[in-house]
């Protein structure tokens, strides 16, 4: 198995906001040259929503989905003092150090479930996918997918593992399944199911998911409201996606029945 090796840049340019996002990422460019959608650590969601993007990305490019590259992005505290908007000043001042960055695919157009096109296996492997990472945000109003290059996408995972915003109860998720996937933007075209889920299985053995796990930066761990230590949570995190996986056939029953 090939080991994931996350490059790290450094942000030299910031470019523009992107005010459809919640979070206000934005458009940045890099000391390699390439322009790059950075999440800030600073954002409402913090390192935890950096996280769910980083381990979230990485499964779905380990099962065969495009996701553009992610990358570790250094901010360092010069960006903030040259910024008029008040609001995207604090932000760049709180996310100082270690931020995260994906591609920036100039060109791409958002999906839109009424006329982009998707085969029924990329389909079932992104409603899978969702499933087991529990992301809630991949819904028609707001599909986090996009049509690049006559291709499907896969962006913004920051919404999933949503048990991790408060870790006193985190357990008692591991028995639940997905319910939300009633809502889930692709579910209707997805009908191969059974021959994605040998897909994930296949891709996404224990070794795989705590090489992904291994590679979170440690200071994204911890947090001053967090009992737990960095190992725990990276444990926890195993445990959650192992579990998961081991009941991908309850998954796939619930995806069904509410298709």
């Amino acid at each position: 198995m090939n080991k994931i090796e996350i490059r790290t840049v450094d942000v030299v340019r910031y470019v523009q906001p992107l005010r459809e996002g919640g979070s206000l990422p934005a458009i940045v460019k890099a000391d390699d040259g390439f322009l790059y959608v950075i999440k800030f650590r600073g954002a409402g969601q913090g390192k935890k929503a950096l996280i769910s993007e980083f381990i979230g990305g990485e499964m779905a490019r380990s099962i065969g989905l495009n996701v553009p590259e992610i990358v570790f992005m250094n901010l360092d505290d010069s960006f903030s003092k040259t910024e008029p908007d008040e609001e995207i000043q604090d932000l760049l001042k709180f996310s100082v150090g270690l931020n995260l960055g994906l591609h920036f695919l100039t060109g791409s157009i958002t999906y839109d479930p009424l006329v982009s096109e998707i085969d029924a296996l990329t389909a079932s492997k992104v409603v899978l996918l969702d499933s087991i990472i529990s992301n809630i945000d991949r819904t028609a109003k707001n599909t986090n997918l996009l049509h690049w290059n006559k291709e499907l996408w896969i962006i913004d995972n920051g919404a999933s593992f949503y048990f991790h915003h408060d870790w006193s109860t985190w357990e008692n998720h591991l028995t639940r399944t997905f319910p939300l996937i009633k809502d889930h933007v692709l579910l209707s075209k997805a009908t191969k199911l059974e021959e994605a889920a040998a897909i994930i299985k296949k891709s996404l053995s224990l070794e795989k998911i705590t090489d992904i796990i291994s590679s979170i930066p440690a200071d994204w761990l911890t947090s001053e409201t967090d009992e737990m230590t960095g190992l725990e949570i990276k444990n926890a995190y195993t445990l959650f996606l192992k579990t998961r996986l081991s009941k991908i056939d309850a998954l796939i029953k619930e995806a069904i029945d509410a298709r």
